[in-house]
């Protein structure tokens, strides 16, 4: 054999043995790594519905906060999928989007409304899916009756009551009590706290007047506050959402009214001044469990910059900051769940003992007893310019017979 068909053998059989190699021939090939499966979340919003005032921004505030927890690692690595559809507040289209998740496999849902979920309670604790909703409804916070329903906000009823004692703190007519109102939608959201409003006044030595209903869709509320004007009240409690708060507080303003409004959380934000003009200056006082947006605390810059990423044009409200601190306690349950599966999250949310938020809300922490998150808010007032600006941040007791009340 001469030296040039020896090196030319010798080429061929060394292209060969590379060529099998990389074919995996002698088996040391690396094989295509298998996608992650992504862990589906459901999303259950109202963006077209007579909540999609605060809804729209809610929803685009979760879907944000998914991008920011796939960019971040993931679950340990595996990405979620928030499956976010709107049910325009309607309950029925509420229970076939729960169904049709619960069909996919889906075990925790990112919800909305109070009747909503109230009305798939039960069906949520039989199948043992986890359920975060944008409830804060204290029907919801007693994991004896509802062990499988979690949300971040401090509830309606701690809410409501923290209004009661605000007034009582603030009152310096020592001839006699204020006397106080309940404006509020006809629906579960609006009626669920009131017990607990009235409870508080009572014991309080508040004189309570005659409930006056609002709807939600309210474009204009004179004889409701006609009505309230025979029994003039110092304060009143409005439990509606940002639009029909404004109408309110506008129409009081054209009669002449002197009261003063405490609002629940859904019913105050960045809004409401454009909304109420002139007529909430001085006026109007919001229940506030978060951060409003652009705040100065740690938490708030990832949200600043997904918004400049994504829709800088967008105005920016404290419902980004809310449905972000929901998403946020489900990602940190989700990275330390035993098992991926409801009662798997279930376990892990009730290990969380003073979750950091960064400041975007009171540190977080529930019990196997006791889902309530805190009892903790900020009391904003809208000053004489227009401003939104914090009046006392205060903490409720947390009470064993306000559990679930």
């Amino acid at each position: 054999m001469s030296r040039r068909n020896g090196k030319t053998r010798w080429i061929i059989f060394t292209v060969a043995v590379m060529t099998a190699l990389s074919l995996g021939v002698f088996g040391c090939a690396k094989k295509p790594e298998k996608a992650v499966e992504p862990i589906l979340i459901g999303g259950i919003f109202d963006t077209s519905g007579p909540t999609s005032a605060v809804g729209k921004d809610y929803a685009q505030g979760a879907i944000d906060a998914a991008e920011y927890i796939n960019a971040n690692g993931g679950v340990n690595g595996r990405p979620i999928e928030l499956i976010a559809k709107d049910y325009a507040y309607k309950i029925p289209e509420a229970v076939s989007l729960y169904k049709t998740y619960k069909d996919k496999g889906v075990f925790l849902i990112q919800g909305w409304g109070t009747g909503d979920t109230n009305a798939l309670k039960e069906q949520i604790n039989k199948d043992k899916i986890v359920y975060m909703s944008a409830s804060y409804d204290s029907l919801l916070n007693d994991p004896s009756k509802t062990p499988y329903n979690f949300y971040v906000g401090t509830s309606y009823g701690d809410g409501i009551r923290a209004a009661m004692q605000f007034i009582d703190q603030t009152w310096t007519d020592t001839s006699r009590k204020p006397k106080v109102v309940f404006i509020y939608p006809d629906h579960p959201y609006g009626k669920n706290p009131i017990p607990a409003g009235k409870a508080m006044a009572k014991s309080l030595g508040f004189e309570v007047g005659p409930d006056q209903f609002v709807a939600l869709s309210a474009k204009e509320a004179i004889s409701q506050l006609t009505n309230m004007k025979r029994f003039n009240p110092d304060w009143a409690w409005i439990g509606g959402t940002t639009p029909s708060t404004a109408v309110v507080i506008k129409d009081a303003a054209k009669l002449g009214l002197d009261t003063k409004f405490v609002i629940n959380v859904w019913g105050f934000d960045e809004n409401l001044p454009k909304l109420a003009g002139n007529a909430a200056n001085g006026k109007a006082y919001g229940m506030v469990p978060f951060a409003m947006y652009g705040v100065d605390v740690p938490g708030m810059k990832p949200v600043l910059e997904m918004h400049k990423k994504n829709h800088p044009d967008d105005q920016h409200l404290v419902r980004n900051i809310q449905s972000w601190t929901a998403m946020m306690v489900m990602w940190e349950a989700l990275k330390n769940a035993e098992t991926l599966d409801g009662p798997g999250v279930k376990a892990a949310l009730e290990n969380l003992k003073d979750f950091d938020t960064g400041g975007l809300s009171a540190p977080i922490t529930f019990t196997a007893t006791d889902h309530r998150p805190n009892t903790t808010l900020t009391i904003y007032k809208v000053d004489a310019n227009g401003k939104q600006v914090p009046v006392k941040s205060t903490t409720l007791e947390r009470k064993p017979e306000w559990l679930g009340n």
